[in-house]
C-alpha cells in the first residue's frame, strides 16, 4: 500500500492552506479514530474531511453506507477515482458549511454517526450546525484542534470555559478520546489536535424554544467575562427587566459573581428569568 505522501505527489495534489488540509498520515491514529466511532455494520457515516479516503474505506469496511463531504474539486475527483469500485461510498463535492443535510441522506437512514476530521476554521460554526440537525444525528466523533476541545469540556472557572463549553455541554455528554501529535499529518499543523467523542444528552438543559435566547444571555455574559455578572449584563445590551440584580438573586445567584463560575444549569435559570 502506497504512503500517502508518495500518493499526494502521484495525483499532483499539494494541502490548500485556505481549506486547512493537513492529511493524516498516521495510520494507527486512523484506526483509532474508526474505533472510537463505534461503528456497527447498519450504521450510515457522514464522513466530513475524507483527505485521500483512508478512512473512508475503513469506515465503508465496517459500515452500511459512508456519505464522504469533500469542498475540494480536484481532491473529490481523485477520490471518486479511488474508491470507484467501493459500492457503499459515496462523495459529495460542497461545503459542509451550506450542505443541506437532509438531502444526503434518506430518512430511513436516521440517525447518522459523524466522523470528522475538522479544519480548524470551521469546527465552532459545524458544531452548532450539527446541534441544529440533531434529529437527524446520533453520535459525533471529531478531530480538533486540541485548543477547542479543552474550550468543549471545560468546567466553570477554568480559563478555558466560555460560550462554546457551555453551549456543547447543554446538549452533549462528551469527553477527549486522545491526542494526536502535529507530526501525524502532512503537512504537520502548528498544534497538537485531540479526537473528542460527543453523544447526545438524553434531555438537553435547555428547550428548543429558549434556544436563541439561551445563547444570547450566555454570549452577552461571556463579552464581559471579567466584569461581574451583573455588569456583563448591563453591559451586554440584551433587554433586561427593571432591576435584574433581584431577579438574579430571586434564583440564588449573587450578582457579583464573575460568568465564569456559572454552571451550566445557573445559565439556564438565568436566561429563563431574565426573558420578557
Amino acid at each position: 500500500m502506497p504512503s500517502l505522501r508518495s500518493e499526494l505527489r502521484e495525483y499532483g495534489l499539494t494541502p490548500r492552506k485556505r481549506l486547512g488540509q493537513h492529511f493524516l498520515v498516521d495510520r494507527n491514529i486512523l484506526k483509532k479514530i474508526v474505533h472510537t466511532a463505534r461503528v456497527e455494520k447498519e450504521d450510515v457515516i457522514l464522513e466530513v474531511g475524507p483527505g485521500l479516503g483512508e478512512m473512508t474505506q475503513a469506515l465503508a469496511s465496517q459500515a452500511r453506507r459512508v456519505i464522504a463531504v469533500e469542498i475540494d474539486s480536484k481532491l473529490a475527483a481523485v477520490l471518486e477515482e479511488k474508491l470507484r469500485d467501493v459500492s457503499n461510498v459515496r462523495i459529495v463535492r460542497d461545503d459542509i458549511l451550506k450542505t443541506d443535510f437532509r438531502r444526503l441522506f434518506d430518512p430511513g437512514d436516521y440517525p447518522i454517526k459523524v466522523v470528522a476530521n475538522l479544519p480548524y476554521q470551521i469546527s465552532t460554526p459545524l458544531l452548532f450546525r450539527f446541534i441544529e440537525s440533531r434529529e437527524i444525528f446520533s453520535t459525533l466523533t471529531l478531530m480538533l484542534q486540541r485548543e477547542v476541545a479543552e474550550r468543549m469540556v471545560a468546567p466553570p472557572g477554568k480559563k478555558q470555559y466560555g460560550p462554546l463549553s457551555v453551549f456543547i455541554q447543554s446538549f452533549f455528554d462528551l469527553s477527549i478520546c486522545f491526542l494526536v501529535k502535529p507530526s501525524a499529518f502532512v503537512p504537520p499543523p502548528g498544534v497538537e489536535s485531540a479526537v473528542v467523542h460527543l453523544s447526545w444528552k438524553e434531555k438537553p438543559s435547555v428547550e428548543a424554544k429558549d434556544e436563541e435566547w439561551f445563547r444570547r444571555v450566555v454570549k452577552g455574559c461571556f463579552c464581559y467575562r471579567r466584569k461581574t455578572l451583573i455588569n456583563a449584563l448591563k453591559h451586554s445590551g440584551l433587554p433586561l427587566p427593571q432591576y435584574p440584580e433581584q431577579v438574579i438573586e430571586k434564583i440564588g445567584i449573587d450578582p457579583q459573581r464573575r460568568p465564569e463560575t456559572l454552571s451550566i444549569e445557573e445559565f439556564v435559570r438565568l436566561a429563563y428569568e431574565l426573558k420578557l
